[in-house]
């Protein structure tokens, strides 16, 4: 039997891979759907027994290591903050997913939540999986950082229910930027629903594909993160509007009081001419 562990984790937001492939040797513009593949030569000094040991990098900043033990992956990400300093001050949190594959010739092919079964090995199979399961935990992330948020703006609704509004418009801005980032990390980073280029020419490798990402739940998790960004944006766009109508009533009060001040002026003039 071959066997085949899985295990990806989220780096940052963002990775250049063209500055570690160039540190590694590899002559390649990257584009937002190729991983930098990291094997044999490559990984020489960084982990020992290189045998079916394999890194993929993404640049929406996930990275699954297949075959290694977790003080390897570690070793492996501090060499890369190494290499490419925006990444130093990031660091794999708790968002890490797991996979196995185990190919023997007396196994049915099979896919399970943790695990999938094939009576033989396709290259594709590590691309694809790999590929899935990076996406899974970088949108993993990003659903728990929605939820965050939708916790934190919950806490201002409910003081908002008091009849009182205490947040600034610089509160208003980061919130917006918060949700405008889920957004585009989810639509134009992860591009979830996109096939592989390799699935386009092949169709064992698109169908492959489609069914491990339909065991990931992709559409009906980017539908709620879609849904859950939307009501973000109008909740910001109700709190910028109570701002400005809170400035704008501070501005009639301001206009008020400087009528009433003139007008004690002109009387207090009054009554001086008088006497």
């Amino acid at each position: 039997m071959q066997s085949w562990n899985f295990k990806s984790l989220v780096l940052c937001n963002e990775i250049n891979l063209n500055k570690i492939a160039a540190h590694f040797g590899i002559n390649k513009k990257f584009k937002w759907e190729d991983p930098l593949v990291l094997q044999d030569s490559t990984l020489k000094g960084l982990v020992n027994n290189l045998e079916n040991k394999y890194v993929y990098v993404y640049y929406y900043g996930s990275i699954v290591f297949i075959n290694m033990e977790h003080h390897e992956m570690m070793d492996i990400v501090n060499y890369l903050k190494n290499v490419d300093e925006n990444l130093k001050n990031n660091f794999p949190d708790e968002y890490i997913d797991e996979y196995r594959l185990e190919v023997d010739q007396s196994y049915d092919y099979m896919l399970y939540n943790d695990l999938m079964t094939s009576n033989e090995f396709a290259p594709y199979y590590l691309d694809i999986l790999s590929s899935v399961l990076a996406k899974s935990t970088s949108l993993r992330k990003i659903e728990t950082d929605t939820d965050k948020l939708l916790d934190s703006i919950e806490n201002v609704i409910n003081y908002l229910d008091t009849g009182k509004f205490n947040m600034s418009d610089e509160e208003i801005a980061k919130t917006s930027a918060k949700v405008l980032r889920f957004k585009y990390h989810t639509i134009s980073n992860l591009m979830l629903l996109d096939k592989p280029r390799s699935a386009w020419d092949n169709e064992d490798i698109e169908s492959f594909f489609m069914q491990v990402t339909e065991l990931f739940d992709f559409k009906d998790r980017y539908q709620k993160i879609t849904r859950k960004t939307e009501v973000l944006q109008d909740i910001t766009d109700v709190f910028a509007s109570l701002t400005h109508e809170k400035r704008g009533t501070k501005l009639e009060i301001m206009v008020i009081v400087l009528i009433l001040f003139e007008l004690l002026i002109a009387f207090a003039e009054f009554i001086f001419r008088i006497h």
